[in-house]
């Protein structure tokens, strides 16, 4: 079964102490409030930082990536063994995909590094203080042209 990048959020979320993620819905909800009396431009201003802002697992990756990197340049100039860097980082790699959590996500946590979900989060709240969604007309849900239509994904 795949697992989508809303499920591997909540396996983030859930590995992820109450309190840090309290603080982090926190940021978000505070970030949102203050563009509640702001004009179109600003909030379309966040809203491109948003789309620039690096997720969890955008962070993991590269961080995971350059460190076997690291690894496989060291074994090459400096001694084999460092190549027990790499099999450690594929390892959490591993161990991330899998369970949702690994040994750097608790710290990256800590640094409020958010997930795609809460990021989207902040977007649709702030698109909804803008009025992007003023003009969708309630549809039926079993009238999928008009659905489609609606949120343009035709």
């Amino acid at each position: 079964m795949a697992t989508t990048t809303h499920e591997g959020a909540d396996r983030v979320k859930q590995a992820t102490p109450s309190s840090i993620n309290q603080k982090i819905e926190n940021e978000t909800w505070q970030n949102v409030s203050g563009y509640i009396n702001s004009n179109g431009n600003e909030i379309t201003a966040r809203l491109h930082q948003l789309e620039k802002e690096w997720d969890i697992e955008r962070y993991l990756g590269v961080n995971m990536s350059t460190l076997a990197l690291i690894g496989v340049a060291l074994s090459y100039f400096v001694h084999i063994n460092w190549l027990i860097l790499p099999a450690i980082v594929l390892l959490f790699f591993f161990q991330h995909s899998v369970q949702g959590w690994c040994p750097p996500l608790p710290i990256l946590r800590l640094f409020k590094i958010r997930t795609r979900k809460e990021i989207e989060q902040e977007k649709y709240a702030l698109k909804v203080i803008r009025g992007d969604f003023n003009n969708v007309q309630n549809t039926s849900a079993t009238d999928i042209e008009k659905l489609k239509e609606t949120i343009k994904l035709s």
